[in-house]
């Protein structure tokens, strides 16, 4: 079997793992990226979801900088959104969304166009990207992961590193190493690329609109009406199938609904997700689990700031310990699956949010492999000097 040696590894190309390793690059580690499918962006970009939640806290406080903000910038290059003018966007122009028309620092984008982005980044940095590509085996060294085995068109591929940064968005990779993981159900969302006459739940140009979780898709009589559940308990193969499936007959409603006898189709999809929307997979058991009654709360270990961004909110601080799993060494999560529960998930859960974690376990792990300590053990302090001069030089 080939055996590839990195400094850093991360699993999983959504924008907590691309967040990751450009991170991981920048600071000169030898990076690689694994992904299994051939699109960049995780649920942002293959689950259509097309908006750039905020960056503030509602107040007007932003309270996410470094390579969030940069993402958040450059996510309209491919598209026919803008930054909001407020927030150093163009005079006019059009961000896309109610929450930045209400002041937040916020902006819709392409999913396509993102993942054309996202792809620029990683070549700049110089990260190994491996698309089509699937983790089957992690090994270990004791309790520390040593290298995970991929299997693509080369056949299986061992890829050793001397840290690594799970950012599956179900915690995948420590799920193989044999960590706990903690599960949740996830409610029936789908959103579908569509071409309709009627006002859709995003507008992008002309008739082509994302469309999202109405009236028209959820009803309080789904249950009865089509035999689907609301929410959905996705922790076999199975139940994420039956998930996909149930979200596919709720479109085909939609658009059986659309259309009339002896009359043209008005309203058709143009582009099904490519993934399951399933927002909260699974977490790690990590060494602090956020919830909600630590929301104002401050942390000796932090590694940045969040506001709530379904409204002005508290302030979440992120301890470093909701990267690091209890159970498995040597690797850290970022992104959907750090360790958060109940109302905390539903905060940590988002673009903006995924990016600023994922910066965060891309340094850390970098700074692990070149100090040859395992993520438990490091200098916290050495990590949020860095992390702030990083920042900093982004503002």
């Amino acid at each position: 079997m080939k055996i590839k040696q990195y400094d850093v590894v991360v699993c999983g190309a959504g924008i907590a793992g691309v967040a990751a390793a450009v991170s991981a690059a920048r600071q000169g580690a030898k990076t690689a990226l694994i992904e299994k499918q051939c699109l960049l962006g995780g649920l942002a970009t293959s689950g259509l979801i097309y908006i750039y939640l905020p960056l503030c806290d509602g107040y007007g406080n932003q309270m996410i900088h470094g390579i969030s903000e940069e993402m958040l910038k450059r996510c309209v290059d491919y598209g026919p959104f803008d930054v909001p003018e407020q927030w150093g966007g163009p005079k006019g122009g059009n961000p896309g969304c109610i929450e930045a028309k209400n002041g937040r620092y916020a902006c819709c984008f392409s999913p396509a166009g993102f993942s054309l982005v996202l792809d620029k980044m990683l070549a700049e940095a110089g990260v190994d990207l491996w698309l089509d590509t699937v983790m089957i085996e992690v090994e270990k060294n004791g309790n520390a992961v040593s290298a995970i085995t991929v299997f693509n068109a080369s056949g299986k591929v061992k890829i050793a590193g001397k840290c690594f940064v799970d950012a599956t968005g179900g915690a995948h990779a420590v799920q193989l190493a044999g960590g706990k993981i903690h599960r949740t159900e996830n409610r029936i969302t789908p959103w579908v690329m569509e071409m309709a006459e009627d006002s859709s739940f995003f507008h992008f140009t002309g008739e082509l609109h994302i469309q999202g979780a109405l009236k028209s898709f959820v009803s309080d009589s789904l249950e009865s009406s089509t035999g689907a559940p609301i929410c959905a308990d996705c922790s076999s193969g199975k139940a994420v199938t039956d998930f996909v499936r149930c979200a596919w007959q709720l479109m085909r409603g939609r658009y059986d609904a659309a259309t009339k006898p002896q009359t043209k189709r008005k309203t058709y999809p143009v582009h099904l997700p490519a993934m399951p929307q399933l927002r909260k997979i699974g977490c790690i058991d990590a060494l602090k689990i956020l919830k909600y009654e630590d929301r104002d709360q401050r942390f000796e270990d932090s590694i940045g700031l969040v506001g709530d961004w379904r409204k002005p909110a508290p302030v979440w601080d992120t301890p470093y310990r909701t990267l690091v799993p209890r159970d498995v060494e040597n690797i850290l999560a970022a992104g959907r699956c750090i360790g958060t529960l109940e109302e905390a998930w539903e905060v940590y859960r988002v673009i903006p949010v995924a990016a600023m974690t994922g910066e965060a376990a891309g340094v850390a792990a970098t700074l692990c492999a070149e100090q040859n300590v395992i993520p438990s053990k490091l200098d916290i302090k050495n990590l949020q000097k860095t992390l702030s001069v990083i920042r900093k030089n982004k503002q």
